[in-house]
């Protein structure tokens, strides 16, 4: 069965919090997501709850304008890494997912700064980053 986004994010998370997020770890990094599918999630809620298409429409809107003006950006990437001095950012596909323009836009501004951003479409991707990084 094909894993979706959300459960290789949750792998990724999982794997790399208890390898290099721990109080004992030195250097102790720190790893945290971006809510970007949480209106979307919201809607479906909404909807499988019953409520009227035009209702739901209004309520996510009021959401994003109101994430919006407190510093939601639409295409930021999945995951975020803090390395001593470092930041990468992470971008989880499935197998056959693509990047979205907003997706690619940040990719473009992230790697301008002069920061990795990498799209990473398992557990083991990942860990094949994060490992070159730190052992190289």
């Amino acid at each position: 069965m094909k894993k979706s986004e959300s459960a290789i994010q949750q792998e990724i998370y999982i794997w790399f919090f208890n390898n290099y997020c721990l109080k004992l770890d030195n250097p102790k990094c720190c790893m945290f997501s971006v809510p970007n599918e949480m209106i979307g999630t919201m809607s479906g809620v909404l909807k499988s709850e019953g409520f009227k298409e035009s209702l739901i429409k209004r309520i996510v809107n009021a959401v994003f304008r109101k994430f919006k003006n407190t510093g939601f950006l639409p295409g930021i990437s999945d995951l975020i890494v803090l390395f001593p001095n470092k930041a990468m950012f992470f971008e989880v596909k499935t197998s056959v997912g693509s990047q979205s323009p907003k997706q690619k836009e940040f990719q473009r501004t992230v790697e301008l700064l002069g920061f990795e951003y990498h799209l990473v479409r398992s557990l083991e991707d990942f860990k094949k980053i994060i490992q070159k990084h730190l052992f190289n």
